[in-house]
């Protein structure tokens, strides 16, 4: 069985999804019955297969009865990340062409005008809404739709905004009934083992495409899935103990956060249950990926992905061990490696990362972005750097947009980012280039300590000191730099980007060291 109407027939009482703080629950026949109602309601509004609703909420449980509902009505769902600007958040409103957007009522509160502008052109419901306003009681007066009828709706998500406008990754919809077996399924629930009997953590916002993905295939497949509210290193390992998790999804910046809780703290947990760690988002530094292998044991499993998903691989935490720092080999699509130009490089040459025969995806509304992830062959790319060996295993360098140029060097900031972290007393760090009048670019490192640091220089010095044994010269930060919060998204990407250009305009105020 593969849909949530399914499981509510044989299975009508066991919980399909609960916050992990235990504060919202729902069956899978109360689900289903969310689901049904609320996908009726979308036909009986005029919503036609291939429009678009959207939802502006916190981790809340729903995400899911609103996403499903879509799905089952042949829509376009569009999760809006709530840290982004007004700005950015009344782009993809309007872009996306939403007619219907499921909210909180906080939001009003803190973006008044965009609200009334947007109830102009579509309607607004809410979750904590009263009356007509209320989504859950305007859907309550319908019938429940059972099944899907043509093509079965999917998200059309955007990225974070972290590197200019934010794009739409659009996937073309598929003529499926609800219980169809989906290329995501099939995937998602071969590889990491997702079935009825899975307790599955989700730790990260649902507005990205990995929590929300992996959440609703669990589901699909029977499974149970457990919600963090926002993330926190030391509820996540309470949850595990006392939720039973078997699977879970962590970017590496939580392995770091897990890391860094005092020893006594975080190892007195009963983690038996927890059979799978997945992680992604970002490559993980193999210190780090070792010490969590050390601690957890051989459960975790990585994949890379973009949210275009023009490829796919994965590793086993067996294969990861012969292929320290792969992402593993190709699972869905072919993986080629190729130059600037987009020809074909040899094995185990570092250049652009391109997939062939993966997911086909279009940027809505937006040919020409489009146009520029494909070589003269076809293949796609999604910006990334990487070279794979004679097995087929890929090792990521870094993103295109972050590779420093220095007196015609390139220098890869991951590989230095990854020896940072490690050190005593860094919780976090962002490494770039910064101007330079003799070489253009110098490499550059804002830390994030872990503690306050009483001697900002004598810390920087230790720091490259420590460097000078597992970097070459020319990678060794010129200057170091501390603040006392990178701006990483919960999701695991770090907002470089945006940081170095509020240094270089002066926005954040920083000693270099």
């Amino acid at each position: 069985m593969m849909d949530i109407g399914s499981w509510a027939q044989k299975h009508p009482h066991k919980i399909a999804c609960s916050m992990a703080d235990g504060s919202q629950k729902l069956t899978f026949q109360q689900l289903n019955e969310q689901v049904g109602k609320g996908a009726q309601f979308f036909e009986d509004e005029g919503l036609a297969p291939g429009d678009h609703v959207g939802l502006l909420l916190d981790n809340q449980l729903a995400y899911f009865s609103v996403c499903f509902a879509a799905e089952r009505a042949g829509l376009y769902y569009t999760p809006i990340n709530i840290r982004l600007s007004c700005d950015d958040i009344a782009f993809i409103i309007q872009h996306s062409e939403i007619k219907i957007l499921v909210t909180e009522q906080r939001f009003v509160q803190q973006w008044p005008e965009l609200f009334t502008k947007l109830q102009q052109h579509m309607a607004i419901f809410y979750v904590d809404g009263v009356g007509t306003d209320n989504w859950f009681q305007t859907i309550q007066g319908h019938h429940v739709k059972d099944t899907a009828t043509g093509s079965l709706g999917q998200d059309m998500i955007y990225s974070s905004g972290t590197t200019g406008t934010p794009k739409a990754i659009k996937w073309p919809l598929v003529e499926l009934p609800s219980n169809g077996r989906t290329m995501l399924v099939d995937l998602l629930s071969g590889l990491f083992g997702y079935d009825d009997n899975t307790n599955y953590l989700s730790t990260a916002p649902l507005y990205h495409a990995a929590p929300l993905r992996h959440s609703m295939t669990v589901m699909k497949v029977g499974g149970c899935v457990y919600v963090m509210e926002k993330f926190d290193a030391l509820e996540s390992l309470k949850a595990i103990e006392t939720l039973s998790i078997t699977h879970s999804q962590w970017v590496p910046a939580m392995f770091v956060r897990l890391l860094k809780l005092p020893l006594s703290t975080r190892t007195q947990f009963d983690l038996s249950s927890h059979q799978m760690a997945v992680h992604a988002a970002a490559p993980c530094p193999i210190d780090i990926k070792q010490m969590m292998m050390d601690w957890w044991g051989p459960i975790i499993h990585e994949y890379y992905a973009g949210t275009e998903n023009n490829g796919f691989c994965a590793i086993t935490p067996t294969q990861w061990m012969s292929h320290r720092g792969s992402v593993g080999r190709s699972k869905h699509g072919v993986i080629h490696i190729c130059d600037d130009e987009g020809s074909p490089l040899p094995i185990g040459q570092i250049g652009h990362v391109y997939f062939s025969g993966g997911q086909p995806f279009a940027y809505h509304k937006d040919p020409e972005r489009t146009a520029k992830t494909q070589n003269e062959l076809g293949w796609t790319t999604i910006g990334d750097i990487g070279k794979i060996d004679e097995e087929g295993y890929l090792y990521l360098q870094d993103r295109v947009d972050f590779l420093i140029n220095s007196g015609g060097v390139k220098i890869y900031p991951q590989k230095i980012e990854d020896a940072i972290v490690t050190q005593e007393n860094v919780m976090d760090v962002a490494v770039f280039g910064w101007p330079d009048d003799d070489f253009g670019e110098v490499v550059t490192a804002i830390i994030q300590p872990l503690e306050a640091v009483e001697d900002e220089k004598r810390f920087a010095d230790d720091i490259k000191r420590e460097l000078s044994s597992k970097l070459g010269k020319f990678e060794i930060p010129k200057h170091i730099g501390f603040l006392e919060q990178l701006p990483r998204h919960p999701t695991g990407k770090l907002y470089k980007k945006k940081l170095r250009e509020d240094l270089l305009a002066s926005v954040q105020k920083i000693n270099f060291w």
